[in-house]
């Protein structure tokens, strides 16, 4: 088996926040106590990454993984724990370990930003020193999946969020990096940017083999694009394991979608309830954890002639609030 990527144990990075006290109406800060509070942003982490792995790392704000991505980046100094990634310590080789990453931060912009979006890219074949056949390569397949034509001589300063986003996850991939960090790279973006990011992030990941760490607020990121799901809350990670684990597991409910062939006054069936009807289509919704879709559709099966049916799954935003409101793990 091929070494982890990624390696994180006991990770810990606590910030002393000073105190600030109430007075005239506003906050303020004594400067001659200078009382503080430690802030355990990231409390004991411990997970391991396999090249070529897909993950979302969730979380609310303040959970603290943008301060996690930071330390893996290089950005922060953990207080505790260890934690290497292509086998280096981030911030001990931070030269070496840049080259072997990408990353981009949201709406932060790598590019310079009053130089044409391709000028900016070219600075980057020098500072990564890359040979020209294999910048040239890298560009010109980026330029086809993403779509950069239409503004590669437009300024940076010029460019639409999604447009600037999709120039900076070129820029973030030209020197082939092994290890991709993506924080909220679809945040604002309309759909048609969102679904065209998703496709490129995606077509790295299987046809390149590059491993991308994901952290996003919107779910639909991570139902289309990450098998494995982090979920980080108050510093301590809540779970590490399978999307479709953590359906099954904290998921609740799930729905069923009937299409009778002919209207019925009465369509109550055991084992679920009856959550919407119109006209000849039914939604039941039932437990998981008391009956099976199967058995469902056989009960419907036996009382009514059905021309459709469709199961649907919980979205995946109850499903994550359902952890976070109701502390369900086992610590």
């Amino acid at each position: 088996m091929e070494s982890p990527i990624v390696t994180v144990t006991d990770l810990q990075k606590h910030f002393k926040v000073f105190k600030t006290y109430q007075g005239a109406g506003s906050a303020f800060r004594n400067l001659f106590t200078r009382s503080f509070d430690w802030v355990r942003a990231v409390d004991g982490v411990s997970f391991e990454i396999s090249p070529g792995e897909l993950v979302g790392y969730l979380g609310p704000n303040g959970a603290g993984k943008s301060t996690t991505i930071k330390m893996l980046t290089g950005l922060l100094v953990p207080t505790g724990g260890e934690l290497q990634v292509n086998g280096l310590v981030p911030w001990r080789s931070r030269r070496k370990h840049v080259a072997g990453i990408g990353a981009v931060f949201g709406q932060r912009t790598s590019l310079w930003w009053d130089l044409p979006t391709v000028e900016s890219l070219e600075l980057l074949q020098y500072i990564y020193r890359l040979p020209a056949d294999r910048f040239r390569r890298n560009l010109d397949e980026f330029r086809d999946l993403l779509e950069l034509d239409p503004f590669l001589n437009t300024p940076v300063r010029s460019l639409s969020l999604g447009q600037r986003m999709r120039a900076d996850i070129c820029a973030a991939l030209l020197h082939d990096p092994p290890l991709l960090f993506l924080d909220e790279p679809t945040i604002g973006l309309d759909v048609v940017a969102k679904e065209r990011i998703r496709q490129f992030i995606q077509h790295i990941n299987r046809e390149r083999g590059t491993t991308v760490i994901l952290t996003t607020h919107d779910l639909s990121d991570v139902e289309k694009l990450c098998q494995r799901v982090m979920i980080i809350d108050h510093g301590k990670l809540l779970y590490d394991g399978q999307l479709d684990t953590l359906r099954d597991r904290f998921g609740g409910q799930r729905e069923l979608v009937v299409d009778l062939a002919e209207a019925m006054d009465e369509v109550g069936i055991d084992g679920a309830r009856v959550v919407a009807r119109e006209g000849q289509r039914v939604t039941y919704r039932f437990d998981r954890q008391t009956v099976t879709a199967s058995e469902l559709i056989g009960r419907i099966s036996s009382k009514y002639q059905v021309l459709d049916l469709q199961v649907r799954e919980p979205e995946i935003e109850d499903t994550v609030r359902r952890i976070y409101e109701e502390k369900l793990l086992e610590q």
